[in-house]
């Protein structure tokens, strides 16, 4: 199967094309499309799965600036199914005539409720369920990944979520790439020094809603003794409760860290023009914290 888009206005407008919508079909075939719009009838970029009556995936596509999405399938009962950050799921029945255009019509999605965000008060990063990882480049070609093993950090919620604050502290030492040789190397001079800068030390505040899900935590980040602006592009996943009670929260992060901004130089290998390490980090985070206190706290 396959998937084809056709660029117009709306989803059966008489302005589109004659060669668009006489376009060929595959022997067989018929064209099932429909058109995804946002609550104020703006087109939304969207995910669009179309599935047989067997729950097989039959095609697969997005949608294109237009909200439209087109697919060539064999004649038979599908379900459209129509997925977008932020929006609730919404499924849609289509049946596939041989030779014809079938329509499903314009699909309206309602946004998804949002998550209810932490309480009020401190918060305590929970370092048994929470992992801070990297991947860079090796030599510009496969990729090394890594952790830090040793970390804590807190988060006080204000009565506005966007005057929140976090701060997290890393011990530089405990990097780890699964390679004893080279995580000596990364604790030394060459790179993270960790004899003279002992922590990586992350302090954030500016906590912004970018709908649904995702927020965007903007911050501070000392590292090698040089302080960047980083910002978070947070997915937050929601709270629940721990095995004792306890309240929990969980979310999500990730982030590009350029290495040359924290002066972070292989001075052997580029004297002799070897990237040994890329110029990018990302930077990934799966975090937890637990509430210790109520309102007020610091």
């Amino acid at each position: 199967m396959f998937t084809l888009r056709r660029r117009t206005k709306y989803v059966g407008d008489s302005s589109a094309s004659t060669k668009h919508r006489h376009m060929a079909l595959p022997e067989g075939a018929g064209r099932a499309e429909c058109q995804v719009v946002d609550p104020v009838g703006l087109p939304m970029p969207a995910t669009v799965t179309v599935i047989d009556q067997a729950g097989q995936k039959a095609a697969e596509g997005r949608t294109d600036a237009y909200g439209l999405f087109t697919a060539a399938l064999p004649p038979g009962d599908y379900t459209m199914a129509v997925v977008c950050d932020g929006f609730q799921p919404h499924r849609v029945p289509v049946r596939v005539t041989e030779g014809a255009r079938t329509s499903a019509g314009v699909i309206d999605l309602v946004a998804a409720p949002l998550p209810p965000t932490p309480g009020q008060g401190h918060w305590d990063l929970d370092p048994d369920h929470t992992a801070i990882r990297f991947i860079a480049r090796h030599i510009g070609l496969a990729e090394i990944h890594g952790r830090f093993n040793a970390f804590s950090g807190s988060l006080w919620i204000a009565d506005r979520m966007r005057d929140s604050q976090i701060e997290v502290f890393i011990e530089a030492g405990s990097i780890a790439t699964g390679v004893p040789a080279r995580d000596k190397h990364l604790r030394s001079g060459d790179f993270l020094n960790v004899s003279a800068y002992p922590y990586l030390i992350f302090t954030g505040g500016g906590f912004v809603h970018r709908g649904g899900a995702h927020w965007a935590v903007n911050g501070v980040l000392e590292l090698h003794g040089v302080s960047r602006n980083v910002k978070l592009d947070t997915t937050y996943l929601g709270l629940g409760k721990g095995m004792e009670g306890e309240a929990r929260a969980a979310c999500k992060a990730v982030t590009e860290l350029h290495r040359e901004d924290f002066t972070l130089t292989w001075q052997k290998m580029l004297a002799h023009r070897i990237a040994a390490i890329g110029a990018t980090i990302r930077i990934e985070l799966d975090i937890q914290v637990v509430q210790t206190t109520r309102a007020g706290a610091r």
